[in-house]
């Protein structure tokens, strides 16, 4: 159990049966009546937002969560299918359950999937990953890091603003949270 006093953010709690993560936490202490919370939650399911109030004196469960390392094999009609690493078993999710991470998933990359009652619900994708352009207009010598940007498509699929310098084929480093460049791989 865990206190609304000491909700903070990067907790993960369970509100009505399904795990949340709190975006954001704001202690309110008024001069009259109890103190509350305001807290952002993110569905751990569905990605999907939601506000709540909570009174300080509440108590929120912890969500059943377990975190197992896999390795990504392929994708197939809408399923993207991955290798338990300590026991080779195979299991599959949903495009729907990924959301945009599909984006950033390469063959062979593990990964952690994240279980809630032992049902698979998401992904969890390193910060970074290297990706390849495969289709961008080309660049012009003299085109420095800081003139501008053009959409690049990289080889998941995943369309990301780069300088104008970079052309096909040249491999870069992507902020899995934003989807922004980071820089060029050599």
């Amino acid at each position: 159990m865990i206190s609304v006093g000491d909700l903070r953010g990067g907790n993960k709690v369970e509100l009505d049966g399904e795990p949340y993560i709190v975006v954001e936490a704001q202690h309110v202490k008024p001069g009259k009546g109890g103190a509350f919370c305001r807290t952002k939650l993110k569905s751990l399911k569905s990605g999907n937002i939601l506000e709540r109030t909570l009174r300080v004196g509440e108590k929120l469960d912890e969500p059943n969560l377990e975190e197992k390392e896999v390795q990504y094999l392929y994708c197939a009609e809408g399923q993207y299918y991955f290798m338990e690493v300590n026991t080779f078993e195979q299991l599959f999710l949903r495009e729907n359950q990924l959301g945009e991470s599909k984006n950033y998933l390469k063959e062979n990359m593990v990964l952690n999937i994240l279980y809630f009652n032992d049902n698979p619900i998401g992904i969890d994708l390193p910060l970074f990953v290297e990706l390849k352009i495969v289709k961008t207009d080309p660049g012009i010598r003299g085109d420095t890091a800081t003139g501008g940007s053009k959409p690049a498509v990289l080889e998941t699929g995943a369309v990301v603003k780069v300088p104008l310098y970079l052309n096909e084929g040249d491999s870069i480093k992507v902020d899995t949270r934003t989807g922004e460049f980071i820089e060029r791989v050599r």
